[in-house]
Order: C-alpha cells, then structure tokens, then sequence
C-alpha cells in the first residue's frame, strides 16, 4: 500500500504540473492573439514539458497500481481529471494558434 503522504505528494506534483501547463497554454493563446507567434511557441513547448511531468507522475501511480498497490481515492481522480483539462486546452491552444496564423494570411 502506497503510504498516504507520499500519495498525496505524488498526486499534488501530477496538479501543480498540469496545473502550470494549462497556463502555459492559455498564456499560449493570448500571445498568438497578440500575433507574437514566437512567444506562443515557446510558451506551448513550456506547457509540454510541465504536462510531461505530470504525465510521467501519472503513469508512475499507473505502475503502483498494476502491481497491485491501492493507489486509487478522489484526490488521484482528480489529478486525472486535471491532467485531461490540460492535454484539452493544448489541442484547444494549438487549434487558435493555427487559425490566428491563416487570419494574419488573409490580411
């Protein structure tokens, strides 16, 4: 059994990771809607590597899981539910800064 503290640690680090890279990505938005597309860029390759953390603390309690640790209560669905909002405003993220690209084509 994954002991309680440690869990807890675990599923705050997969929070704060996500967390932050949401940010990064909405940062990501209003930069492209500012045009600075260079910023956005940056700002979306900041938000994967935050995800990525988050992603790796995830599957790491995945593992636990597996083999046959009790890993799962409500504040490790809501990491989840944390890292799935995440992984959406980057596609979202992604999408606006493509269409702000065609727009400035257009002009």
């Amino acid at each position: 059994m994954v002991e309680n503290e440690e869990l807890e640690v675990q599923v705050f680090q997969i929070i704060s990771a996500v967390g932050t890279a949401r940010s990064c990505y909405i940062e990501a938005i209003h930069a492209a809607m500012a045009r600075d597309y260079d910023k956005a860029d940056v700002l979306v390759k900041r938000g994967d590597k935050h995800f990525a953390e988050g992603h790796d603390a995830h599957l790491e309690l995945l593992g636990r899981e597996a083999e046959g640790e009790a890993v799962a209560c409500l504040l490790v669905m809501h990491a989840e539910d944390q890292l799935m909002s995440a992984e959406a405003f980057k596609l979202v993220a992604q999408e606006l800064i493509d269409v702000y690209h065609e727009l400035d084509k257009l002009a």
